[in-house]
């Protein structure tokens, strides 16, 4: 975590401290150090189960579909749907700044997305570096809608998550647009 976000490091995503989430879970502040040598740990661990969930919720999505633009919409729609209903796990596993040089299980976990995302990609733009451009292009309009969303910088009517989801599936199918050849 920066400093810049909930005051300093020893504050969790949604700026609490590791204390202050025990309590409210009701157990001692020393029972995650028993099964985590350190705060950092325990995030890395909910950070992976966080990377595991939404690769499932994608894998399955993209495999609802065959044709490779309405996959990457599916994709889209899915991690912004993960945002939206874990909030908690996105947070961790995306905004908490977690070293992956210390953690090479989240390095790995992250490129998965990559190996799953880039044969729908290369079907649609044939040259590895387009597909791999277009494989950013939606996951980065997925992001970026699923943190407007969080953050309420959308306007009202356009704020709601099936309006997100839609504006996502647009968005990826617009990318793949642009790329088919």
């Amino acid at each position: 975590m920066g400093a810049g976000r909930g005051g300093g490091g020893a504050r969790g995503p949604h700026g609490f401290t590791l204390a202050e989430a025990c309590r409210r879970a009701g157990v001692s502040v020393s029972a995650p150090y028993k099964h985590f040598a350190d705060r950092e740990a325990l995030l890395a661990s909910l950070a992976l189960k966080g990377y595991q969930e939404q690769r499932r919720r994608y894998r399955t999505a993209l495999a609802a579909h065959t044709a490779p633009a309405e996959q990457l919409a599916a994709f889209a729609v899915a991690y912004v749907r993960f945002a939206a209903e874990e909030r908690a796990l996105f947070d961790i596993t995306f905004l908490a700044g977690l070293d992956k040089s210390r953690h090479p299980e989240l390095a790995q976990a992250g490129g998965a997305l990559h190996d799953d995302l880039m044969p729908v990609t290369s079907a649609i733009a044939p040259e590895p570096d387009e597909a791999f451009e277009l494989l950013v292009q939606v996951a980065a309009a997925a992001h970026g809608l699923a943190l407007f969303q969080q953050q309420d910088m959308l306007p009202v009517p356009w704020n709601t998550c099936s309006s997100v989801e839609e504006q996502a599936a647009r968005a990826a199918r617009a990318l793949a647009g642009r790329h088919a050849h």
